[in-house]
């Protein structure tokens, strides 16, 4: 799992270099969203499906990485202000 984080957080930085004010900007689309919201609905009241937790597994995944990515363009920002 290490080995991940250290991709996930070089992925974040570069994310974050490219324009902090965009990635600040960022957010899922509602249907993304509201699926995200089912997958964890379904999961508490029934389990998931394999394919399902696949599934959302990788969106936890992805906001993972977002919310580094806009930590770290949080701090670039700060930096250039400087």
């Amino acid at each position: 799992m290490v080995a991940h984080s250290n991709i996930y957080d070089s992925l974040a930085e570069f994310m974050a270099t490219l324009d902090p004010i965009k990635v600040l900007g960022f957010h899922a689309p509602s249907t993304m969203q509201a699926r995200v919201e089912e997958l964890l609905e379904k999961k508490q009241e029934s389990g998931l499906p394999d394919i399902e937790q696949e599934e959302l597994d990788h969106y936890l995944i992805l906001e993972h990485i977002v919310r580094l990515a806009k930590s770290r363009a949080r701090l670039h920002l700060k930096q250039a202000a400087t």
